[in-house]
């Protein structure tokens, strides 16, 4: 008889940049029952969603491909690209039950058996908060009793919203990183926030009234994420208890990072700055994978597909342009690809190229942040991205041109496609012209405004 192939429970959590993980090394503890848990397993030090947001990210990471294999770049794209399967399909053709929570209408989240929603965008609760962690346990729990009873093998893939703005994590955990003051008149710092109209209205419409201190919305952030990290153990838990933590492995990734307070992209996930770019993944497979590993390979999300299959001993045939991460895990050699193409098309409409060395951005579009059509950073000198070299050093802005320009004429080759990012735009008609008429053309005005946008994705 064929041995029974294991099962996947895989957490997908939504605007969840490593840097604030304490598992990554932050300094706040937001992550110790995950860090628990990953001491069993394999953690991946540099992990990079190369396409933001939402729909690319997962996009990459369950077919295996990048954004010219899925042609999808923005945020409300409805299909991935004809005759690539996403990992719930590849699995369902194998015995698999499968189940997704929180995730049904996106692209990236078709093929599944079963699809179970959650509330929890928005305050949920007479205490004004959004216990969205808490009601995905409610509906999650029940499901993994369910497909342990089975006899198929599963995948349960599960969308915490936690660290995707509001920021609103119940209490213990509001205040658990917070006990300043949020409403010094003499602060001046978040009037720039509610002044930027494009998302004033809806950071304003769940801040504290009359908040005026950033640190404290950032402070939220990690709270949020510390109170998915204590839900998540109860999953951890059940688990334990159904006595298959050596029969499933665990993954744990986003599908893109977020930023707070940086670069004027105030708490969000847009801007191909690092914070959006930075995302988790660990995997456990008790005694079956080596415990205590920390890699420090650069790798991607289309990395993810093709690790789990080749762990997995199955070999579907498909052309991946990820590779399997199984020779690092093992402490072997995988080439390296320190080097990558980078896109967003949702708020703003860029692309570029990322080395361990430099960060190359260039707008398809003027933005609503009149931020420079060309930026160029030193990741080694200027970590945080500020200083703009686009001018001061022309050579490398050229140099880096070529290579991108290079990779997208080599994959426009091979996929006999066009690129997914000169054929998707910002809105319907077409380009935005000026960086005033993309100020004025994108608005999310409240909490209902930001759900309805993820349902389009």
């Amino acid at each position: 008889m064929a041995k029974k192939l294991p099962n996947i429970l895989f957490f997908g959590m939504d605007s969840l940049r490593r840097d604030h993980m304490s598992h990554y090394g932050y300094h706040r503890l937001t992550t110790p029952h995950i860090s628990a848990y990953a001491k069993g397993g394999v953690t991946f030090e540099n992990c990079f969603s190369p396409h933001i947001p939402t729909t690319p990210g997962y996009a990459n990471m369950v077919t295996g491909r990048d954004c010219f294999g899925t042609g999808v770049v923005g945020l409300t794209q409805k299909k991935i690209v004809e005759g690539v399967p996403v990992l719930a399909e590849m699995l369902r053709e194998r015995g698999y039950d499968t189940t997704c929570i929180g995730f049904e209408g996106n692209a990236a989240g078709r093929g599944y058996d079963k699809y179970i929603s959650f509330p929890g965008w928005g305050p949920d609760h007479d205490d004004g908060r959004a216990h969205k962690a808490q009601n995905l346990n409610e509906v999650a729990i029940p499901e993994m009793e369910r497909l342990a009873k089975g006899d198929k093998p599963w995948l349960l893939f599960l969308r915490h919203m936690d660290p995707h703005s509001p920021y609103l994590a119940p209490q213990p955990f509001q205040d658990m990183f917070w006990q300043g003051d949020g409403f010094d008149p003499n602060d001046k710092r978040m009037q720039k926030v509610y002044d930027f109209k494009p998302f004033g209205d809806y950071i304003g419409s769940w801040v504290p009234k009359g908040l005026t201190n950033p640190d404290y919305v950032i402070a939220q952030y990690d709270a949020a994420v510390a109170y998915m990290d204590a839900a998540i153990q109860q999953i951890l838990v059940k688990l334990r208890h159904l006595g298959l933590e050596e029969d499933t492995i665990v993954v744990f990734t986003s599908d893109h990072g977020e930023t707070l307070y940086d670069h004027d992209c105030y708490f969000d996930h847009h801007g191909l700055y690092d914070p959006t770019l930075v995302v988790p993944f660990i995997v456990v497979w008790k005694n079956h994978l080596p415990g205590g590993v920390r890699i420090g390979d650069t790798m991607q999300l289309k990395d993810i597909t093709p690790t789990l299959l080749d762990m997995m001993g199955v070999d579907t045939g498909l052309p991946f342009e990820g590779r399997s991460l199984m020779p690092l895990i093992t402490g072997g050699h995988r080439e390296k690809e320190d080097e990558f193409y980078i896109t967003e098309c949702t708020w703003m409409r860029k692309h570029g190229w990322r080395t361990p060395e430099w960060k190359l951005m260039i707008s398809l579009e003027p933005d609503f942040h009149y931020k420079p059509p060309v930026e160029l950073y030193n990741l080694v000198n200027d970590p945080e991205e500020y200083d703009n070299l686009a001018e001061s050093r022309p050579e490398m802005v050229k140099l880096l041109t070529e290579k991108m320009n290079a990779f997208i004429e080599k994959r426009v080759r091979e996929t006999g496609r066009p690129s997914p990012i000169e054929v998707n735009f910002l809105r319907p008609e077409g380009p935005f012209k000026t960086s005033d008429e993309a100020y004025a053309g994108k608005y999310i005005g409240g909490i209902a405004d930001a759900v309805a946008l993820q349902k389009k994705g």
